[in-house]
């Protein structure tokens, strides 16, 4: 089975299986491994990735359900140039990380969470993070970095000086 869809903004096409799973066709058809495989029953959140504008947890989802869909995967949030997006910013300067395992879906989750959910209390993130595991950190760092990622991703892009 051939589906079409865009990816990180680059027209694809997937020739798999019609039970392929979208995880496996980002990951072995496309080679982008960033999104990871955790648990395969949409329980931990590492698999997160944006449908739509949307997160979705892609280990649950089969690759026909997205013919014609625009998928953002973590490889294709930074800006061209490398510069990370503000939420990569803020889970790093915040430490929101240890072993790095969760932090690519912990990262798109947390975008969706921001731009659905501006101004999220802590209590909030907490519940709508919910979806994602860490095994490694208390959370606290986590919940630092979407605060500090929520807020510069709601700043107005700040212009350059003029030289």
């Amino acid at each position: 089975m051939q589906v079409s869809f865009t990816v990180n903004g680059r027209d694809v096409t997937v020739d798999a299986p019609p039970n392929t799973f979208l995880v496996q066709a980002i990951r072995e058809h496309l080679h982008l491994t960033g999104t990871h495989v955790g648990c395969d029953t949409a329980q931990c959140g590492a698999c997160t990735i944006h449908v739509n504008g949307r997160a979705v947890k892609s280990c649950n989802v089969l690759v026909g359900q997205v013919a014609g869909a625009k998928i953002t995967t973590i490889e294709g949030i930074a800006q061209p140039d490398g510069t990370m997006h503000p939420m990569q910013a803020a889970f790093k300067e915040c430490h929101g990380l240890q072993c790095g395992f969760c932090t690519p879906g912990m990262v798109m989750s947390a975008i969706d969470l921001c731009t659905y959910h501006p101004n999220a209390s802590e209590t909030e993130i907490r519940e709508l993070l919910d979806g994602n595991l860490c095994r490694c950190t208390g959370y606290q760092n986590i919940v630092k970095a979407v605060q500090m990622g929520g807020k510069a991703m709601s700043e107005p892009a700040k212009a350059p000086a003029n030289v």
